[in-house]
């Protein structure tokens, strides 16, 4: 009976340890839940879910059963942790309180032994004092010593948690290195990982094996294409041409005898044509003849210096030349007579508009500066006397130097010295140079380019200056030659000079300048009147246009910028077109004088165009057509959003009323 081992009974109470308990638990619900979710991924993948296999998922529970056991571990220790540093505490205070009676009983022995000669009193009050520092310094080194040993008690937990984890970490690699062993996979070497990164790895690590067994498997994945049919090629019907038989085409039946034309219309048909050839070779060789006259023309010009006569001969033998051609070809060559006399107009009118007045070109400096008049000449309020001031650039500099307007010595110049060349940014200098001619028009009372006797007096200002517009227009109504020539003397006398200024100032800058001549009467008005329209682009309000016309408040002003261009370019004046402020009494005059054309109508630039935007019949607005291009009309139009603005439409657009013709 003594061999039989009897259980040992003991008072002491049984210590819970919750750590060791954890395992036992984590493996039941790990277990538990891989029994469901095995079902879960059979299920899946019948329903080609791509989910984990059992093994992995069993292996992954595993890993997160340890580290929540870890975390639990970490929780313990820490606890234990803050008990142990509590006892510490209370361990280090007692220790204090004992030093300080041990301190307290010294210093009372040490009073006694010397025999201290001071008053009781005296000592008594000095006591409170000196036990209240000794307690306050007690107390800080207490203090100090307690956050030392705060802090070593920190650094042991914080070893004890990374040893925990570290410990973690290597059995959850432990594990997923024997579940994928067992998967007959290869494990690569890596470093330690996390535990995050570990799982996103494991993750893609299932997914590239879910993708290679797909790759391995393709017919699972295939899908039953329906066979196509194939299309038969298709047959080309050819048609068979009948053809009649040869007896049909010898014999000719009775009634068809009509149908035959008869020899002796033939043989006119024929001399017709042996007619026509011979007037086609006519026309050449009258064609040839007029080009011919059309070389001694320009010959005769050249030779003659651009004048009047010269010009005027060159027409005489242009007319020779036709009436000559017009004998050799009768009627026949009515036609192509008509085509030659437009031509000699045309020579004829070059020749006109090549006097001294215009016909040299101007410099590729001053064509640079064209943006530049343009943006000047509008903030001035002189759009349509580009031309102009370019000429007069031509003839200052020919658009060379600093000062290309030669524009120092104007009374607007406040940038610079009012001496000769003196400005050095042409920019500035046209704008003086503008601005100094825009005074100089309106103190000559000139309103339009076409307006040459007041032109000239503007331009001879330019260069003497206002005062001799002034004193032109008192003495002798305008300018002339002659009174440019007495004024410069008089005024080279009066200063002491040997000379003043250019008394042939005018002829040399119209030289550049070309108002038209008679080419542009001919042909050119359209095109002039769509040259000042383009002008006034960005004019808003329209005030200029219809004050022009004579209405003292805004008014409906598209019709009053149509007419003030036509004005601009000599169209009104000429009688080609009216002077109107309404749409329908524009209408009525085209239509009274056979220029009107309805929608269909192909218009040329230059043209009138009218719209009816309520199809009413009555015409609500007014434009100019600037071109034409395949089916697309471009105008410029005033009042057009309250500016002048460019539009285009559709030339079958339903609301083109129609185009009066100039």
């Amino acid at each position: 009976m003594k061999d039989i081992k009897t259980k040992e009974v003991t008072t002491k109470p049984k210590t819970k340890n919750p750590a060791s308990r954890i395992p036992k638990e984590l493996m039941r619900t790990a277990i538990l839940e891989s029994k469901e979710k095995s079902q879960t991924i059979v299920n899946a993948r019948d329903n080609d879910m791509g989910e984990q296999s059992p093994s992995e998922y069993a292996s992954g529970k595993v890993a997160s059963a340890e580290e929540w056991a870890a975390r639990k571990t970490g929780r313990t220790v820490t606890r234990a942790g803050k008990t142990a540093a509590q006892a510490s505490y209370e361990k280090i205070k007692q220790r204090a309180a004992g030093k300080k009676e041990a301190q307290e009983k010294a210093e009372k022995e040490t009073s006694r032994g010397t025999g201290d000669t001071q008053a009781p009193d005296q000592a008594n009050r000095k006591a409170p004092k000196q036990k209240s520092r000794e307690q306050a310094a007690s107390r800080v080194k207490v203090k100090e010593r307690e956050n030392q040993e705060v802090q070593i008690q920190k650094a042991q937990r914080q070893k004890a948690i990374s040893d925990a984890v570290k410990m973690k970490e290597q059995k959850i690699r432990a594990a997923r290195e024997t579940s994928r062993i067992q998967n007959g996979q290869e494990m690569p070497e890596a470093g330690p990982l996390s535990i995050k990164s570990q799982s996103q790895k494991s993750k893609a690590a299932d997914t590239a094996r879910q993708n290679a067994i797909r790759q391995k498997q393709p017919e699972t994945i295939r899908i039953k294409e329906k066979p196509r049919k194939q299309l038969k090629p298709k047959t080309i019907q050819r048609r068979t041409i009948k053809n009649a038989p040869p007896s049909a085409k010898i014999s000719i039946q009775p009634e068809q005898k009509l149908r035959v034309t008869s020899s002796n219309a033939l043989t006119a048909r024929m001399q017709k044509q042996m007619e026509r050839r011979a007037a086609k070779q006519a026309a050449k060789k009258a064609a040839l003849q007029t080009s011919d006259g059309v070389r001694r023309i320009q010959k005769t010009a050249r030779a003659g210096e651009n004048t009047f006569k010269a010009a005027k001969a060159a027409v005489e033998a242009a007319a020779k030349t036709v009436q000559s051609m017009m004998a050799a070809l009768g009627a026949a060559g009515a036609v192509m007579v008509l085509l030659l006399v437009i031509i000699v107009g045309i020579i004829g009118g070059a020749a006109f508009s090549g006097t001294s007045e215009s016909n040299e070109a101007l410099s590729q400096e001053v064509l640079s500066y064209t943006s530049t008049i343009q943006k000047y000449a509008n903030q001035y309020g002189i759009p349509e006397y580009v031309s102009v001031i370019q000429a007069i650039m031509m003839q200052e500099s020919g658009g060379r130097g600093t000062d290309p307007m030669q524009s120092s010595e104007c009374p607007y110049n406040t940038r610079y010295s009012n001496s000769p060349n003196a400005i050095q940014d042409a920019d500035y200098s046209i704008q003086v140079g503008i601005q100094y001619y825009a005074d100089c028009l309106k103190e000559a009372g000139c309103t339009s380019p076409q307006d040459m006797d007041k032109l000239k007096l503007s331009l001879q200002g330019y260069n003497y200056g206002n005062g001799y517009i002034t004193w032109a227009i008192r003495k002798y109504g305008g300018y002339s030659a002659e009174n440019a020539l007495q004024f410069s003397n008089e005024q080279a006398a009066s200063h002491g000079w040997s000379a003043y200024g250019d008394p042939e100032y005018v002829p040399h800058v119209l030289r550049y300048y070309s108002s038209g001549g008679l080419f542009a009467g001919l042909f050119g008005g359209n095109g002039q009147i769509v040259s000042v329209a383009l002008t006034q682009l960005g004019n808003e309000g329209g005030q200029k246009f219809w004050s022009w016309y004579g209405f003292d408040s805004h008014v409906a002003w598209c019709a009053c910028f149509a007419s003030w261009c036509g004005d601009q370019a000599g169209l009104i004046e000429s009688g080609k077109m009216p002077k109107f402020s309404l749409c329908d009494d524009g209408i009525a005059w085209f239509q009274s004088k056979g220029k009107w054309k309805s929608r269909e109508y192909s218009p040329a630039p230059g043209t009138l165009i009218f719209f009816d935007w309520n199809g009413d019949g009555i015409s609500d607005h007014v434009g100019i057509v600037e071109k034409t291009e395949g089916s697309t009309v471009y105008t410029v139009e005033g009042n057009s959003s309250n500016a002048v603005n460019q539009r285009s439409y559709d030339i079958n657009n339903g609301t083109i009323m129609g185009y009066g013709i100039l």
